[in-house]
């Protein structure tokens, strides 16, 4: 396994290349792969991006950078719902450069494996656990930083629930799943629109079905939907390179996804909501949680955690400027903030 060293960022398809390519892209995981090459390119620290193959024959797509810092404790970055590696662009240099970091695409999306999850919420929730803990043992990562955002947030406390041993700091990025379901409709914050315009497509189908059923004109759709995407990462992309990766991460097998519809009661609040289980976090695990000032997630969360672990270190803090995905809203902030976090622990 080689290390990568990039430096060419820009990528823009000439002429009329530029017109024909969406339209004639197949959806298959080799243009996944195309795609994220392109991000990765970017990158300017060294990095190793190779399958870690688990027990069960379920492999896990990884990529880790500055692989050759392992002095210290390593950060380990869990992406959201329907997003993949190629996503923390924009953090991965700077998170790395005192210590190694690690990311990887989450059991049933991106590039890794697509097996069929258990139906029942907690049946899938452990399935994502297990293999996350599995592919730390793989890795031979003795512990570790645990970040996580939205769903992988969520995935990442259930972990630190069982796994606490292996956790030094644990870090929520604007998470997913948290609250209970208010009884009383005007205390439900009103979703993104959209997510509106999604579920008035699909009513009671898979979460990103629309996508899977659009075919070529899926990152065209995913443009139209969140074009706050290609302003995000408007630094390093000037063309559709962020939409078509968003598509070809979704537009698979949906594994992952059905096992978040499983764990979902809407797409706000999951059925097995962790503020009734934070406390089972073992004492002395720190807990930072980092929000977007304008995020449609319940960020008086933060405060209830606090409630419920008064014997422990809790944080919580919110990016002005920032909506849910914080760590493209502002990245300079959001790695500034992590950076000081990391750097209290060994």
């Amino acid at each position: 396994m080689d290390y990568h060293h990039f430096t060419v960022c820009h990528w823009r398809p000439q002429g009329w290349l530029s017109s024909w390519l969406p339209a004639w892209r197949p959806t298959s995981m080799s243009q996944l792969k195309n795609v994220e090459a392109r991000i990765l390119q970017c990158l300017q620290n060294k990095f190793l991006a190779r399958y870690v193959s688990l027990p069960n024959q379920n492999k896990i797509w990884t990529v880790t950078v500055s692989p050759e810092l392992r002095d210290r404790t390593p950060l380990v970055m869990v992406h959201g719902f329907g997003g993949g590696v190629g996503l923390w662009i924009l953090n991965m240099d700077s998170l790395s450069a005192r210590r190694t970091l690690h990311t990887f695409d989450l059991l049933g999306f991106g590039r890794s494996s697509r097996p069929t999850f258990p139906r029942d919420p907690e049946g899938a929730e452990d399935e994502f656990v297990t293999s996350i803990e599995t592919w730390r043992e793989t890795m031979g990562i003795p512990s570790m930083i645990l970040l996580g955002h939205s769903l992988g947030g969520f995935l990442a406390t259930s972990y630190s629930i069982k796994y606490p041993e292996r956790v030094k700091h644990l870090i929520l990025v604007d998470p997913w799943g948290f609250p209970l379901r208010p009884t009383d409709p005007s205390e439900i914050r009103a979703p993104p629109t959209w997510f509106k315009a999604v579920v008035s497509v699909l009513g009671r189908s898979n979460p990103l079905a629309v996508l899977r059923v659009a075919g070529p004109w899926g990152p065209g759709l995913v443009q139209r939907f969140r074009p706050d995407f290609k302003r995000k990462f408007a630094d390093f992309f000037e063309d559709d390179t962020i939409s078509e990766y968003i598509y070809h991460c979704n537009a698979q097998n949906p594994s992952g996804e059905t096992a978040f519809k499983a764990m979902m009661e809407s797409f706000g609040w999951a059925r097995r909501p962790m503020l009734e289980r934070i406390h089972l976090i073992r004492k002395d695990v720190p807990i930072t949680m980092i929000y977007g000032a304008n995020t449609w997630i319940d960020t008086s969360t933060g405060k209830k955690v606090k409630m419920q672990r008064p014997d422990s270190y809790v944080r919580d803090m919110e990016i002005e400027g920032a909506s849910h995905h914080v760590y493209a809203d502002q990245p300079h902030i959001f790695n500034s903030v992590v950076e000081e976090i990391c750097d209290s622990v060994d």
